[in-house]
């Protein structure tokens, strides 16, 4: 297998970040769906909500990223694949608790329901994708 020359980090993260952008609109784009076509203040619906939203914006990163931003480490072995889904999992738990933590935060402060889910999903985007980089770069496409 041919390799790929070696990235900096800072190069890598700008081109995570621009995928996390697309992630971005497919995650808040699709709780918001969910939530016009079935609005609620259920918790554990939300939850529901925010894990397919949250599980659609996954799939892309990893097509995305194991296609170009670690390709050069990227071998799509079982390895990878499990890693992947491990981090993705913690991604996501960390994704809803502070979705739901925002959410009655902001529920608490009065704030409009739109406003409240749309702030809630941007702090939850931004701090699980943090947490995903780090451990897609040094768990999951690790340089050896």
């Amino acid at each position: 297998m041919k390799k790929h020359p070696k990235k900096s980090g800072r190069f890598q993260f700008f081109q995570f970040s621009m995928i996390g952008a697309s992630n971005a609109i497919i995650d808040i784009g699709a709780l918001n769906i969910l939530l016009l076509l079935f609005h609620t203040e259920n918790r554990v619906i939300l939850l529901v909500f925010n894990t397919i939203a949250y599980s659609l914006a996954i799939l892309n990163s990893y097509i995305w990223n194991a296609s170009i931003t670690f390709k050069r480490t990227s071998e799509g072995n079982a390895y990878q694949r499990f890693s992947f889904i491990v981090q993705a999992i913690v991604s996501l738990v960390i994704s809803n608790g502070v979705f739901i933590g925002a959410h009655t935060l902001f529920m608490a402060m009065d704030m409009p329901s739109w406003w409240n889910y749309n702030l809630a999903k941007l702090l939850a985007m931004v701090l699980s994708s943090l947490a995903s980089f780090f451990m897609v770069k040094f768990f999951v496409f690790r340089d050896y």
